[in-house]
């Protein structure tokens, strides 16, 4: 049997993920966790994002994970979506890359182009 204060912090947890789901961010990135992504490393990409949103306290960004998107000579991929422009996709990603992504598309608001492989007008 759970106790009151354990329920309440399931409650709370559900209550923090719901709002991760339905809350109004400002981005959200999307990893592609196809076979062909996992196999190259997309996995370590998507903690590293995680990581870097979690230590730079960053609160507005959903993080989330596809199938194949069709791009599998350019494994692992992330895209990154901003309300109202172009979804920017990012491939070859490793970890330097997707925390370079992070400190500058998401914090400073500049497009890597060294890792840009396509752009969704």
């Amino acid at each position: 049997m759970k106790t009151l204060d354990e329920l309440r912090k399931i409650r709370e947890k559900a209550q923090q993920d719901m709002k991760l789901r339905d809350g109004d961010n400002r981005f959200k990135i999307v990893v592609g966790m196809g076979t062909s992504g996992i196999a190259m490393g997309a996995r370590e990409v998507m903690k590293a994002i995680l990581d870097e949103i979690a230590q730079r306290g960053i609160k507005d960004v959903l993080v989330t994970q596809t199938g194949e998107k069709g791009l599998s000579s350019m494994e692992p991929v992330v895209d990154v979506i901003e309300s109202g422009k172009p979804v920017i996709t990012y491939g070859n990603m490793d970890i330097a890359k997707a925390k370079k992504v992070v400190a500058e598309h998401i914090v400073n608001g500049r497009v890597v182009n060294d890792y840009v492989v396509s752009t969704d007008k």
